[in-house]
């Protein structure tokens, strides 16, 4: 139930703290540093750096400008591509909690390692198939306004919400590769194909789900930052209400950082949220679809933890199959694990 995944999201960051908020802020600090410094280096400099701009000419202010598209795209990539091993390797503890077992932020390094260029090659595929398809429809919309003038407009809105439409079904159809590709020890196109399959039939419930989260998370991440609004502006009108030039500065520079800092923690907290709840819903999916709480409970009712991934190993459906590997899941007279 969506209850239960929330919950169970939230037991596993209070049981593995090192591993989950670790690496939730591994995943942060990038764009929190780039965000602190370019907002510091702005409020003490912004008069400085606008009379510079004033005095280039027009072929040096579009070689500056591409100069920083270009740093802008790099970060953007090498951030996807870290949030998304960070991602796969958050999985490891998830699965591990559903058994009760605790991991150190090592031990989940250690587990998942050997899947991390199958997760960046996944990474890779994503992102190059989203470029091809922001340059297609920037392509139609070029085409359209060059041919039909204002009336392409009355064309571009309903197509784009169409783009907007499939974006969002391809990006719940491929929730759960990187979960796929840690648990299962798939490659980047087997793990992409059988996330495909493996939400067949649910995509509105993590929909859902995924929304509601994303919502959540956004909202406290909100509430988080007010404190320090609250307190600049304390700071500016009662301890230096002078508001001369150096103390502006300053109170620029101390709320730049303070804001990435808060902004780091709650984007670390969100991060390893989503990740669970990612995970979870993975999980969740197994266990429908191919008796995967079955082998679980037979693994917690030995009471001994191998130090491995819970999962791996266990029969998936074969391809064209109408129902799990053939001998899965082995006759039991215990009842499924629920909860």
């Amino acid at each position: 139930m969506f209850g239960e995944i929330l919950d169970g999201s939230f037991q596993t960051i209070r049981r593995n703290p090192k591993a989950m908020l670790g690496a939730g802020l591994l995943a942060q600090a990038l764009g929190a540093v780039a965000a602190g410094v370019l907002t510091a280096a702005g409020a003490t400099s912004e008069a400085s750096i606008g009379a510079w701009l004033q005095t280039q000419s027009n072929s040096e202010l579009a070689g500056f400008g591409l100069a920083v598209a270009g740093a802008i795209a790099v970060f953007s990539v090498l951030t996807v591509f870290i949030s998304a091993v960070l991602q796969g390797a958050m999985v490891v503890p998830v699965a591990r909690s559903i058994l009760n077992r605790r991991t150190g932020f090592r031990q989940m390094w250690l587990l998942a390692r050997g899947r991390a260029w199958a997760l960046v090659r996944m990474a890779a595929i994503a992102a190059a198939a989203g470029l091809l398809a922001m340059a297609l429809f920037a392509g139609i919309a070029i085409l359209l306004v060059g041919t039909a003038g204002v009336l392409s407009f009355a064309i571009l809105f309903p197509l784009g919400l169409a783009f907007l439409a499939a974006f969002m079904w391809v990006a719940v159809k491929l929730t759960v590769a990187p979960a796929a590709i840690i648990i299962e020890e798939l490659g980047a196109l087997d793990g992409i194909r059988r996330s495909w399959s493996i939400t067949r039939g649910n995509w509105w419930r993590i929909f859902g789900i995924i929304l509601v989260v994303s919502l959540l998370v956004g909202v406290i991440a909100r509430i988080v930052l007010i404190p320090v609004s609250v307190l600049s502006g304390l700071f500016t009108g009662v301890v230096a209400p002078h508001d001369a030039a150096g103390q502006a500065a300053a109170i620029g520079v101390v709320v730049a950082v303070a804001s990435a800092l808060v902004s780091a923690l709650a984007g670390a907290v969100g991060f390893a949220f989503q990740t669970s709840v990612m995970a979870l819903l993975y999980m969740d999916l197994r266990m429908r679809k191919d008796g995967l709480d079955i082998a679980l409970l037979r693994l917690l009712e030995t009471g001994a933890d191998d130090g491995g991934v819970p999962g791996r190993g266990v029969p998936v459906y074969g391809a064209g199959s109408a129902g799990p590997a053939a001998g899965w899941p082995p006759p039991s007279g215990a009842p499924p694990m629920r909860g």
